[in-house]
């Protein structure tokens, strides 16, 4: 699993308070924001690790689960981590788009939605269209993983889905929902880990998952790209797999139930 650790990335201790995480991130934001590197190709990079450590440190309920996940993998809570959030789940809620425009307002640097097109590639995209006696441009956001911005979800984006569509044929691509299921698994198995088959229910398909070690009850698998279809070229939504742990005397019962059959079904074969 991939190592980082969100409290070095930004340079603070794990007892920093919010004020101290933020005045860090806006410091480091400020000496890596890309219109003051633009010789420096690794600025781009360092700055998408600060942008999600703050996302996730600044939120206190992200921050506790990411501490826990330290307390019990150290190094490897990093990617732990990421197995249950993507990058949709990371920036929601987060005001990265304040701070940006903080900065932007007094420093000239550009705002929010062009850094972040220019950063998170896919996440970001421009929708031109021409039709006679029309011409227009839509942008649809996201945080890195095709996501839709506000403007298009909800009542609202439906509306302008549709009138897009309706009045100039153009279909915007659209994320495919998350789905979410569970899974119950043996004890041995949730503590040693492994692979096994998985049936998902809402889509018919069936996947070899691979169970990481030492997983309690309640964890979340996060296989990408097993979600619904997205729409129009949109990304397709994520899988989430809550993990339950088999209860140990109704497993015995089962073995004590399939012992007993065969021994009847041998005795009645003589």
């Amino acid at each position: 699993m991939e190592q980082k650790d969100y409290y070095e990335i930004l340079g603070i201790d794990k007892t920093a308070t919010q004020k101290q995480i933020r005045d860090a991130y806006r410091a480091l934001a400020l000496k890596y924001h890309p219109d003051r590197n633009k010789d420096n190709p690794g600025a781009a990079a360092r700055m998408k690790e600060i942008n999600e450590s703050y996302a996730v440190l600044s939120s206190p309920e992200k921050r506790k689960q990411y501490d826990a996940l330290k307390q019990t993998y150290g190094s490897s809570a990093y990617g732990r981590f990421r197995q249950t959030y993507s990058d949709q789940d990371i920036f929601r809620g987060s005001d990265i788009q304040q701070i940006f425009e903080e900065l932007s307002r007094a420093f000239g640097f550009r705002g929010f939605d062009d850094v972040f097109r220019e950063s998170y590639g896919p996440g970001y995209r421009s929708f031109e269209f021409r039709r006679p006696g029309a011409f227009g441009r839509v942008f649809v956001g996201g945080t890195g993983s095709g996501t839709t911005s506000p403007l298009l979800s909800g009542y609202l984006g439906r509306l302008l889905r549709y009138a897009l569509k309706k009045r100039w044929g153009v279909e915007l691509p659209e994320r495919g929902k998350d789905l979410r299921d569970m899974i119950t698994l043996s004890p041995t198995l949730l503590r040693t880990g492994g692979k096994i088959r998985y049936l998902c229910r809402q889509t018919g398909r069936e996947l070899l998952i691979t169970v990481p070690p030492n997983m309690r009850p309640g964890q979340k698998i996060r296989l990408k790209g097993m979600g619904q279809s997205g729409k129009g070229g949109g990304e397709p939504g994520d899988l989430y797999i809550e993990v339950r742990a088999r209860n140990p005397l109704l497993q015995k019962g089962r073995e004590i139930l399939k012992a007993l059959w065969s021994t009847l079904r041998g005795t009645g074969g003589r």
